[in-house]
């Protein structure tokens, strides 16, 4: 798509989305930490990733073996 734009039009382009950026509410990481970390604590229970998944509603269990003799 760029190949297709002049550098102008590149340009202009770049110019609305910092000015689209620039009207996004800034906050301290400080602050955005403890929210972060206090989101992954309240979903720690469901996250399949930490708790694993039950054997008997694993979709990815292995139905069978193959053996080679």
């Amino acid at each position: 798509m760029a190949r297709d734009m002049s550098d102008k039009d590149i340009l202009k382009m770049e110019l609305d989305q910092l000015k689209k950026e620039v009207k996004n509410e800034r906050m301290p990481v400080s602050t955005t930490a403890k929210e972060i970390v206090e989101w992954v604590d309240g979903q720690y229970a469901e996250d399949p990733l930490i708790k694993g998944i039950p054997e008997d509603t694993n979709p990815f269990k292995e139905k069978g073996g193959c053996i080679i003799s």
